[in-house]
């Protein structure tokens, strides 16, 4: 039986960025180094406040010589993608740019399972990118253990079968991505609340704390190197009746956390970091929560 799985990721989109001066143009906005996405590497990063609050988070990869494609969000109704494409014109200014939306030109795909790297002929480095078809195949930037992403062209699913890949649901994708604490942008992180370094983008490569100035890079350094993150998301297990995202999880009566989502039993939570160490009974509703931490986190000495 195959242990290669596939799903159609409905709630993403794509917006095409050429023009000479691609690179800068995102490099003085976007949380991560915008120079060393290649054809051979895509990366992860975000677009901040100025305040260094989150906005939007997205994968980037290089389409060809001249463009890059950035995959988000899409939001229920593509509202989410339509005010990234509206930010990123708002910006442009000057520059020789130019933004186009190429969502209905493409299907993204999540490739996941044991042998998923290795159907599709990829190291296990983050990031590292190669052809499919017509199309991109990368190992997920943030964190190999989740897959692979997949860019194809519209119609072109036999691809799929072709590296020996068996049809999975979203749900199922989304329940080992919580398992692995790997948030799902405005699902997880609040927009113009959440702080980069306490949802891990840091160890999952969506900073880079040596490129220089961008939007919102003050506070996120700042953040780093005076040692202020005391909370983060996390995944968590949920024994019994599972509660609703924005339940706050108690232990007694002092607030350890708020659940972020809920996939199955299993979720993601901003945890308070005091309250990991402690040998607490965790509750939300009337369930036991009992909080993991995986082993790409890194977490300060008093929290381990």
């Amino acid at each position: 039986m195959s242990k290669t799985f596939y799903t159609l990721l409905p709630d993403r989109a794509v917006i095409r960025v050429s023009g000479p001066d691609r690179v800068s143009f995102l490099q003085g906005l976007v949380s991560n180094n915008i120079e060393t996405i290649t054809a051979d590497k895509s990366g992860y990063g975000a677009l901040l406040t100025p305040q260094g609050k989150f906005l939007f988070d997205f994968f980037v990869y290089q389409q060809d010589e001249d463009s890059l494609l950035i995959e988000c969000e899409r939001g229920g109704n593509g509202e989410r993608a339509a005010e990234l494409f509206k930010k990123l014109r708002m910006y442009k200014l000057r520059a020789k740019v130019e933004l186009t939306d190429v969502t209905e030109g493409y299907d993204v795909i999540a490739v996941f399972g044991d042998d998923a790297l290795g159907a599709l002929s990829l190291d296990a480095a983050p990031g590292t990118t190669g052809h499919i078809a017509e199309g991109i195949k990368t190992v997920d930037p943030r964190l190999s253990a989740i897959g692979a992403r997949v860019l194809l062209p519209k119609n072109s699913l036999t691809e799929m079968a072709a590296i020996g890949a068996s049809e999975s649901d979203v749900e199922t994708y989304h329940q080992l991505r919580v398992s692995l604490g790997l948030p799902n942008g405005s699902e997880e992180l609040e927009i113009e609340k959440s702080i980069l370094l306490e949802n891990g983008f840091e160890e999952l490569g969506g900073v880079d704390f040596k490129k220089g100035c961008y939007m919102g890079q003050e506070l996120t350094a700042r953040t780093k190197y005076r040692g202020l993150v005391r909370k983060r998301l996390l995944p968590i297990k949920i024994d019994g009746t599972a509660p609703e995202a924005g339940t706050a999880i108690m232990n007694g009566d002092k607030e350890a956390g708020i659940i972020r989502s809920i996939h199955g039993n299993h979720g993601l939570a901003l945890i308070r970091l005091e309250r990991i160490s402690e040998d607490a009974d965790l509750r939300a509703g009337d369930a036991k929560i009992t909080v993991v931490v995986p082993d790409w986190v890194s977490l300060p000495a008093t929290a381990a």
